[in-house]
């Protein structure tokens, strides 16, 4: 049987939650220009996702396990220790962009970083528009390239 997405695209303010979640000044500002940027680069309004999930859009994907469900196609979470970002793609370009990418760490399915000043933003724009185009080829969703 096929399981749920426990993260899920909620009614919640996303201005409410950064300013009710993120406490640092510095984070705050951070997050409110990643908000700006990743509207800007997905075209989709920032909408929440789960407690702490910003995201932009959303795809549909299955799993051959039979375990399906939606997710953004662009996101982040201001967590305290560090951002969460989700805007990489298992491609070759992404992979070379990321050498030139600044001070972070590789997680699984996203990137970490502890503030936008560790990271070159425009390495950044470049792997989130490679994420977008990944999800537009390989699954269900409303990222159609305008």
């Amino acid at each position: 049987m096929a399981t749920k997405n426990k993260t899920n695209e909620t009614e919640v303010s996303v201005t409410d939650f950064i300013e009710s979640y993120v406490e640092n000044e510095q984070k705050k500002a951070d997050t409110y220009r990643l908000v700006e940027l990743m509207q800007e680069w997905s075209g989709f309004e920032p909408r929440m996702w789960g407690p702490t999930i910003i995201g932009f859009g959303s795809y549909h994907y299955k799993y051959a396990s039979g375990h399906e469900g939606d997710a953004p196609i662009l996101g982040f979470s201001p967590r305290k220790p560090e951002f969460s970002l989700y805007v990489y793609s298992p491609t070759e370009e992404s992979q070379e962009l990321v050498k030139d990418f600044g001070k972070f760490k590789m997680g699984k399915a996203c990137i970490y970083v502890k503030k936008l000043s560790d990271i070159n933003i425009d390495i950044l724009e470049k792997l989130a528009r490679i994420s977008i185009a990944y999800t537009n080829e390989h699954y269900e969703c409303g990222c159609r390239i305008k």
